[in-house]
């Protein structure tokens, strides 16, 4: 384990978790990385330090919330009223000095407050004349959530402040601009802040919604009944007000000759970030994983190495931290893990998978039987679906993914958790297919 340590900087540690052992014609290397942080404080030059803390505080920050104004929000009468509500306690949650906005989206995005294309500062009496604008939201008008991204990524650019943060609530799907407008909003604001976003009711596209979340590396979620929006929005600000360091990046090097595979988030959610993946000098590339507060993700990096004979070993890749600096450059945060190979004619130790590598390709798994077996039942092929629900169940029984297996119970009815032998249920919930759907990437860590 490598530690990076210095005052007012959060302690990054790296654990990496394998079998390094490679039978005489293997050539792929799998490794779970653990990040763990710890600590609190800014990231940056001694000199940017004291602009970016105010005395007992966290590092600075500015918070825009967006929150559907669409017709349907008036259906039932009491939702929008319980979206006045969540705002209004997210905006109690805000730290003092922390700058923010509330913007009101519809088919456009509109400033509800302060105004003027620019942010608030949280105080008791900018939280109070914020509420009191609350008040005149009315639903009426389309979706169109790329219009409410912009304004958002507007609004909260205009702060020189270290962590950029949305949280995004909406009802419906976004049927006032193409999927191609929406995704290019989410290309242009990726990288610039991260975002929360919530689906509140049964009538919203979980894919819409879980892809804002995932381009913008922030959390994705079902509120089925309006009236539990006031609790989880002050959960979302609370852990938005806890994050210390934004844009970190995972950096992985790999000697002449290897191959990067993939590399994957794969807890507390899967996230694939191989993609996602930008050049940093030779043989190395970063990959984004947003801003941390206290908290630990894990990994899952594989690497095709070059195959060598009996005895040889290798560095199949290292794994470091790194955060931008404003000059262009980054900065390392001294915490690194290596990733190792080495060839044996030993068949039980070549053989033998890491229990963590295990539970996470399971995990991964687990997630994409969920998704592929709701979009096999959508499309009316119950077979497919029965197979593949079954198969999630097996997964989750067999990892301890007890919340997940909860999840599924509503959908299928399970007649041997073991063999991952079930029926499709005739009659489902929307909310309770949409809570599967949308959880379906939560993941369970290895019993240590």
């Amino acid at each position: 384990m490598a530690n990076f340590a210095k005052s007012n900087v959060p302690q990054f540690s790296v654990d990496v978790y394998q079998n390094e052992y490679l039978p005489a014609d293997g050539n792929e290397v799998n490794a779970i990385v653990t990040v763990t942080a710890t600590g609190g404080g800014t990231i940056g030059s001694p000199v940017a330090a004291p602009q970016l803390y105010a005395p007992g505080q966290g590092p600075s920050a500015a918070v825009a919330i967006m929150v559907d104004c669409s017709g349907s929000m008036d259906y039932p009468a009491t939702k929008m009223r319980n979206a006045r509500d969540a705002t209004a306690a997210a905006i109690d949650t805000l730290r003092d000095g922390v700058h923010f906005a509330v913007i009101g989206g519809t088919h456009v995005a509109k400033e509800v407050y302060p105004g003027g294309g620019s942010l608030a500062v949280a105080d008791s009496a900018t939280r109070e004349q914020a509420k009191q604008a609350l008040r005149k939201l009315s639903a009426g008008g389309g979706t169109a959530i790329g219009t409410w991204l912009r304004l958002a990524d507007r609004l909260l650019s205009s702060a020189d402040v270290a962590i950029r943060h949305g949280i995004l609530l909406t009802d419906g799907r976004n049927e006032h601009e193409s999927p191609e407008d929406l995704k290019a909003a989410l290309d242009s604001c990726a990288g610039r802040f991260t975002c929360d976003a919530r689906g509140v009711g049964t009538d919203w596209e979980v894919k819409e919604v879980t892809a804002i979340a995932s381009a913008l590396l922030g959390t994705a979620d079902i509120v089925a009944d309006p009236a539990a929006l006031a609790s989880d929005f002050t959960r979302m600000m609370e852990k938005a007000m806890g994050k210390e360091v934004a844009d970190v990046a995972l950096r992985v090097w790999t000697p002449v000759g290897t191959t990067i595979k993939f590399v994957k988030q794969v807890a507390p959610t899967v996230e694939e970030l191989t993609g996602r993946r930008t050049e940093a000098g030779p043989r190395a590339g970063d990959y984004p994983t947003g801003s941390w507060g206290d908290e630990s993700r894990d990994y899952h990096v594989c690497v095709e190495v070059p195959r060598a004979g009996i005895g040889q070993e290798m560095l199949a890749a290292r794994v470091s931290l790194v955060v931008p600096q404003p000059d262009g450059s980054t900065q390392n945060l001294g915490a690194q893990g290596l990733v190792r190979a080495m060839w044996t004619d030993d068949m039980a130790a070549s053989t033998s998978i890491n229990p963590q590598v295990a539970h996470y390709t399971g995990q991964a798994e687990l997630a994409q039987a969920i998704q592929q077996g709701l979009d096999l039942r959508k499309a009316g092929d119950f077979d497919g679906a029965t197979a593949k629900l079954g198969r999630a169940v097996q997964l989750a029984s067999d990892s301890g993914n007890a919340d997940t297996a909860k999840l599924l119970a509503k959908v299928v009815d399970v007649v041997d958790a073991a063999t991952g032998t079930v029926r499709l249920k005739a009659k489902v919930e929307s909310a309770d297919e949409m809570t599967l759907e949308t959880r379906s990437t939560k993941t369970v860590r290895v019993k240590k």
